[in-house]
């Protein structure tokens, strides 16, 4: 069975917090135990000397957030499990993507732009204060997607540019290539649990108001008695869900758990008690994994032991071999083999392949290619996505379907033949 991969990148900057826990890490850890996704976890440490210029920090955080998802239930042994910066090849081809990418695109990036328009506000230059790393960052994102080519890439709607990205990036390349990328897509988190900080605000770092995902025990309880609440006495109803108390206990709770909470407020619960509630409630989920989390953390050898076994296993399986293909079709080539002698073989027809692109109209099209004969040609789609999905459907006929799709001079038996190759080829 053909898994769908899915690819999550994991943010190595500070310590994870409660909201991290439960809006990123545990819905991930579940999604990873499907049986028909081959899920990839990696720390993008790279992404982090963007903002990061401590390499102490960097270096602490990424070991912390290492620590934290194992801690919390990733199976390195289930999953692929690695560092960004383990994987060599992640930077090479992100090369080879910066000489396809368009400078245009890059420019309407949505973090570039912000600063860009900071910078006005305050009547700077354009450019003051950006480094080429926060510019060029859609494309090593890009580099991390289709290196393994990824089927699914997890993100908030704040994300969805840089994989529509990722995909354009990818096109070009397959245009002007041959077919080497898997255009990946966007799966869009609607759902994210995003929990209130000790103020009331989002649980953020930048606010100061986060509950540290493993404080120690009597910590957490201080932390949680100093969560921000109304005056109301014990035996005046409360509203649960303008509660920040609630709303926590909520992400930790049961459904029944959540409701009997819910009866409480509104029978006057005082907030010493709710706050008590709170706590026994996160530490009974935390705990366990909490004392996980300190022997791991307290034998950092094994987590780069583990990280580096995730990097070598998936460097043979994937990532070394496509950039072995990519670095061929570029012309990145061995020179001795430049000339060859004339065989037999060289009367075999060239392979065919279907090249997806975007025109000046601003539609995305394919054709169908055996060496410089063009065979079929398509009309323009509104989005990438249709076009590829055309282009599988095609493939997975292994016959034409629609003779309007034929260019000048190409029968159905050219295309016919082409199709059928192809699909040996694939089998």
């Amino acid at each position: 069975m053909t898994r769908t991969r899915v690819l999550t990148g994991i943010t190595t900057s500070g310590t994870p917090h409660l909201g991290n826990y439960a809006g990123a890490i545990r819905p991930a850890l579940e999604a990873s135990r499907d049986p028909s996704v081959e899920s990839f976890y990696f720390l993008a440490d790279y992404h982090a000397l963007i903002k990061v210029q401590d390499p102490a920090r960097v270096q602490r955080s990424t070991l912390e957030i290492a620590a934290s998802w194992l801690a919390a239930g990733l199976d390195p042994q289930q999953v692929w499990f690695y560092r960004q910066s383990d994987i060599p090849e992640i930077p090479e081809l992100t090369w080879l993507l910066t000489c396809v990418a368009g400078k245009g695109i890059l420019n309407r990036a949505h973090a570039y732009k912000a600063v860009v328009d900071k910078n006005r506000e305050a009547g700077e230059d354009d450019d003051a204060g950006i480094t080429a790393g926060l510019f060029m960052y859609p494309v090593l994102m890009a580099a991390d997607i289709l290196i393994f080519n990824a089927n699914k890439v997890p993100v908030g709607r704040d994300q969805i540019q840089h994989i529509e990205m990722a995909r354009d990036f990818g096109q070009r390349f397959n245009h002007l290539f041959g077919e080497h990328f898997t255009l990946p897509e966007a799966a869009i988190e609607e759902h994210v649990a995003t929990l209130p900080g000790l103020d009331g605000r989002k649980m953020s770092k930048s606010y100061d108001n986060v509950i540290p995902l493993f404080a120690p025990r009597e910590q957490l309880k201080k932390l949680i008695y100093s969560i921000v609440t109304d005056s109301r006495a014990p035996g005046e109803p409360k509203d649960a869900d303008a509660s920040n108390v609630f709303q926590l206990y909520q992400a930790f709770a049961s459904g029944e758990q959540a409701a009997d909470m819910r009866r409480a407020f509104d029978a006057g619960i005082g907030w010493g008690e709710a706050k008590q509630a709170l706590f026994e409630r996160i530490d009974a989920e935390i705990s366990p994994m909490r004392e996980k989390y300190e022997a791991l953390i307290a034998k950092p050898a094994d987590i780069e032991a583990i990280l580096r076994d995730g990097a070598s296993r998936l460097r043979a399986r994937y990532a070394t071999p496509l950039l072995a293909e990519l670095r061929e079709a570029v012309g990145l080539r061995d020179l001795s083999k430049a000339t060859v002698a004339v065989s037999k073989d060289d009367d075999k027809p060239t392979p065919a392949t279907f090249k997806q692109y975007r025109e000046s109209d601003g539609r995305f099209y394919f054709k169908l290619v055996r060496g410089d004969r063009v065979l079929l040609q398509s009309g323009g789609f509104d989005a990438p996505r249709d076009a590829g999905q055309r282009v599988a459907a095609l493939k997975q006929a292994a016959r034409l379907d629609d003779e309007s799709l034929l260019a000048e001079g190409a029968t159905r038996e050219d295309v016919d033949a082409a199709l059928a190759e192809m699909a040996e080829a694939a089998a």
